[in-house]
């Protein structure tokens, strides 16, 4: 049976979203857009416009970026008619009444831009191109239609009158498979997503999709109210769809009863954009006086607080006192302006609403809020509601709704007893509105698998016998979980380990450990220790520091992170905290100290910033940092703790965040025997049979996949030689992928302690020469990208390579020339041999290849004279004349100012990002006409970047 065609693909999609109500039009091109973008507009505003008048709309429509437009979409603009005396607010969409938009549907619209190109499918609200569909045959990969519109993006979108810059949603699809994301161009295909039902079943299939997801009312629904602009990264976010389930039942919950709820949604899903959205409808809904935000501690509160407002820039105010607190329920609260701001939507700690409602000072402000209809959502509801606090909160308003998040619930199981005894998160809360776990989390790809190793065996001395730590009975097991032998040991494996665990520091890890003693001690070992990892540590020095149930629960005051609690210091672990935060000043040129309690709240967030942009290495921590605390960077968690039930799985989940291809998985290093508690809190938290879906396969299994992979390799290309002798585009496809799939699975195959090349049926060499032609089909297919003079496109040029997992940071420049300083020193006999082996070794890194014709000129003109100790110097100078020539020359080809260019490359090594268009058109000594301006910044930025890339070492 032949394979379904992209082009009946297409004709079966049109068809039956013109059967779902779409008009359909034929739009051939940028001048057919627009005439009927001002029919569309003329009809839905119910209006008539002049043709100077739709060049005003036109000319409106055409200002900013991606984000901007998305915020031009969503206004009304004031249109100055032709007699000049009239203003008509001309309305793009309708987001309250969304089913009242137009909704057409067209295929192959074609735009000239750097490049010809043409669309699938586009589905037009009002005129505007606001869905765009791209299909593949089925077979093909998805992915491969995600490259393209990242191509189409680059290439044409943004020209002449660049309306497609208004698409909000991308559609990709191969007919079995279909995702869809946001117009985005910082996302990775790791951030599309597949719709679902409400019990978390995706619907892949286009046609079941299309019936669902496409329908007009419900596309509309999504672009008009499940689309997040985020003000600070300035981006377009949407919901996934069990946010869009969450959210809906919360509102529902809201406005057709008194009744609480909570929202299950795993740990690392996104459910500060979920209760963000879900309060951002709330406070809109006439019924409801204000919406509040309650989370258990100043750190989450400060978080929260900074997470909403990249959402919406100045949407919450966190508030730094109860007085505040109390101005912002009554409506008074100023901004730091002075400018009084009506405060709908609250951010605060459970403890400063606690206070606002217990204290009599407070009181008769608070009493005129009572019976007000108020929405507390409450964020990981596990921590905070088991109190006192809970009570006084249903006790004060009367007529409140309780709203709970959590990725861990409370069950009968894992309940904690208190003076009210052992509640679970039912109780309080009623009944769960929206359950997503961590296996539906897995499965779509939302987090990442763990991969857990337990390291560490005892013996007894009397004889043989190998026990596990605390199972044994009649030993101190808490003197030989604390002894300096072993903690020593567990030292010396991490500094062994740890770059293999991180893919050379790439990403950053903690460690969690029983006690501030233990913390201590191991500090203090690794500060002995030779070894180039960065520690840092953060405790708490009040008595509430210790976790004595090991579950994670441990009683938080408002201080912990953020306040030092003088009533309970002990001296001597905040002696050491001071000098260790000593060490961390030396390390990053900081001034932070624990003698004055916001220098201290500064150097909890000074290193979460730093842990997120992995500046530190290993984090040692007891419970601080092991919930609430999202950084996909890092990807290692060490354990010398007892955990259980949701405190396991909440530390667990620090690591699984995803990050590209190269992060594989959350690495758990335990150096307890955790498996029981690891298998109760998985089967609590999913289902007995989820082991499977959560836990990463042992070593041998990824040992024997790796092995068949390589025997599917050599199917396609026997020899390193023979893949030069593949011609065919689809065989080439087939080498690229099977070569793809050893390199994912040797990603994943380095991150066990045991790995070793021995272990597999391919050796290290072979790898390395096959990397080599891999690379040098990247290149090929890099030279020839943009497309074909017949309109066609080559298949290859949406394939990705992933070269992000062949990087090795440790193959660098410096590397080379140890090899040249050995090149130098060889024999004739053995000289051609090695220079071969450095054309390799160049050839298999990505990094080094725009380096290969530097280093080779080099070798061919200066090294020989050159002592082998001064070959780096000598390089060096080599490379500054080359780059001086270069630079003049680069200035003459394309007429740039040479001071302006310098400040531009000065700013793109200084901050590592890309000069941007505007950047580049400074450097110009001509101003080049606009249409001409689309062909010469991109080609002079890739030589910037070719320029940067060849004679810089960044």
């Amino acid at each position: 049976m032949s394979k379904q065609s992209e082009a009946v693909l297409e004709e079966n999609l049109v068809k039956q979203l013109a059967s779902q109500g779409y008009e359909k039009v034929t739009i051939k091109d940028e001048e057919q857009l627009k005439a009927n973008l001002k029919s569309q507009l003329e009809k839905h505003n119910k209006t008539t416009l002049s043709n100077t008048e739709f060049a005003k709309i036109l000319n409106h429509l055409n200002k900013g970026n991606v984000f901007e437009k998305a915020k031009i979409l969503r206004d009304k603009y004031a249109l100055l008619r032709d007699d000049n005396t009239t203003i008509t607010y001309i309305e793009f969409l309708d987001s309250e009444h969304w089913c009242q938009n137009l909704f057409q549907v067209t295929q192959q619209v074609t735009i000239d831009g750097a490049y010809k190109n043409r669309y699938d499918v586009t589905i037009l609200i009002n005129g505007l191109p606001l869905v765009q569909i791209e299909l593949k045959r089925r077979g093909l990969e998805l992915k491969e239609a995600f490259n393209q519109i990242n191509r189409y993006q680059k290439h044409s979108y943004g020209f002449n009158s660049a309306l497609f810059h208004y698409v909000q949603i991308f559609v990709i699809s191969n007919g079995v498979n279909t995702k869809y994301y946001s117009n985005n161009k910082k996302q990775t295909f790791k951030q599309t997503f597949f719709w679902a039902d409400k019990n978390n079943k995706n619907i892949t299939n286009l046609e079941e999709f299309t019936t669902i997801f496409l329908e007009k009312c419900h596309i509309s629904k999504m672009i008009c109210k499940y689309i997040v602009l985020a003000e600070v990264p300035k981006i377009l976010m949407i919901l996934r769809p069990y946010q869009y389930y969450a959210v809906e039942a919360i509102v529902d919950r809201v406005k057709n009863t008194n009744k609480n709820g909570y929202i299950w949604h795993t740990t690392g899903s996104g459910k500060t954009l979920t209760s963000f959205k879900a309060s951002q409808i709330l406070v809109k809904l006439p019924e409801v006086d204000k919406v509040v935000f309650v989370v258990d501690r100043k750190d989450l509160d400060y978080q929260t607080s900074k997470e909403f407002n990249s959402f919406s820039d100045g949407s919450v105010d966190g508030t730094d006192n109860t007085k505040v607190l109390v101005n912002q329920f009554l409506g008074v609260h100023r901004d730091k302006k002075g400018v009084t701001k009506d405060s709908d939507l609250i951010i605060t700690t459970i403890q400063k609403l606690n206070t606002a409602i217990s204290k009599p000072h407070y009181l008769k402000d608070m009493e005129a809020l009572k019976d007000k209809k108020i929405v507390f959502i409450f964020d990981e509801c596990h921590r905070s509601q088991f109190g006192e606090t809970h009570k006084n909160i249903t006790n004060f308003f009367t007529n409140a709704q309780l709203i709970g998040f959590t990725g861990t619930p409370i069950f009968p199981e894992n309940a904690v007893g208190n003076k009210f005894g052992k509640r679970t998160t039912a109780e309080l809360f009623n009944e769960i509105l929206h359950r997503y776990v961590i296996t539906d989390a897995i499965s779509d790809d939302n987090v990442l698998k763990f991969s857990v190793e337990y390291i560490g065996r005892y013996k007894r001395k009397d004889n043989d016998e190998v026990f596990k730590d605390f199972e044994v009975e009649g030993i101190d097991t808490k003197e030989l979980m604390e002894d300096d032998k072993r903690l020593e040991q567990i030292v010396d494996y991490i500094i062994t380990n740890h770059d293999r665990k991180t893919h050379s520091k790439e990403f950053t890890a903690m460690m969690c450990v029983s006690s501030v003693e233990v913390l201590c001690k191991y500090y203090e070992l690794f500060k002995k220790k030779k070894h180039n990892l960065k520690i840092a540590t953060i405790f708490s020095y009040s008595a509430n520091e210790e976790d004595k149930g090991a579950d994670g629960i441990y009683d938080l005051e408002e201080s912990d992170g953020a306040h030092i609690d003088e009533s309970h210091i002990n001296k001597h672990s905040r002696d050491k905290l001071e000098e260790y935060i000593s060490d961390y000043n030396k390390t990053f040129d900081t001034k932070f100290t624990t003698k004055d309690s916001q220098s201290f709240y500064n150097y909890y967030n000074d290193i979460s910033k730093r842990v997120k942009e992995a500046q530190i290495d290993i984090l040692l921590v007891v419970n601080m940092f092991l919930t609430g605390f999202d950084s996909p960077r890092l990807n290692t968690l060490y354990v010398d703790k007892n955990l259980k039930y949701h405190g396991l799985i909440q530390a667990y989940s620090r690591t699984n965040r995803i990050l590209g291809e190269k992060k594989s998985q959350g690495n758990i290093v335990c150096f307890r025997n955790l498996k029981k508690y690891t298998d109760d809190a998985i089967a609590l938290f999913s289902n007995k049979e989820a082991k499977d879906i959560i836990l990463m396969k042992p070593y041998d299994t990824y040992v024997k996949k790796f092995n068949e992979a390589f025997v599917e390799l050599i199917k396609i290309a026997p020899s390193v030689n023979s893949v030069d002798e593949i011609i065919d585009e689809e065989k080439q496809l087939d080498f690229i992928k099977a070569f793809r799939e050893l390199i994912r699975l040797k990603n994943i195959l380095e991150g066990f302690s045991e790995f070793k090349w021995s272990d597999l049926s391919m050796t290290e060499q072979q790898f390395e020469d096959y990397k080599s032609k891999y690379l040098d089909l990247y290149e090929k297919i890099k030279a020839q990208k943009g497309g074909l003079g017949d309109g066609k496109t080559s298949i290859l040029n949406d394939v990705d390579f992933e070269l992000e997992l062949i990087h090795r940071d440790e193959i660098n420049v410096s590397y080379i020339l140890k090899l040249l300083a050995k090149y130098k020193e060889s024999s004739k006999e053995h000289k051609a041999k090695q220079r071969e082996n450095i054309i390799n070794t160049i050839n298999s890194n990505p990094q080094l290849r725009s380096k290969k014709e530097l280093i080779e000129k080099f070798i061919d003109t200066t090294l020989e004279g050159i002592n082998p100790e001064e070959i780096e110097e000598e390089f060096d100078k080599f490379v500054e004349e080359e780059r001086t020539v270069a630079f003049e020359v680069l200035c003459a080809q394309e007429k740039l100012h040479t001071d302006k260019l310098k400040d531009v490359i000065d700013t793109y090594l200084y901050d590592g990002r890309k000069p941007l268009n505007d950047d580049v058109a400074g450097t110009l000594q001509v101003k080049p006409k606009l249409l001409e301006r689309k062909t010469i910044i991109p080609r002079v930025l890739d030589k910037i970047v070719d320029f940067v890339e060849k004679f810089y070492d960044r």
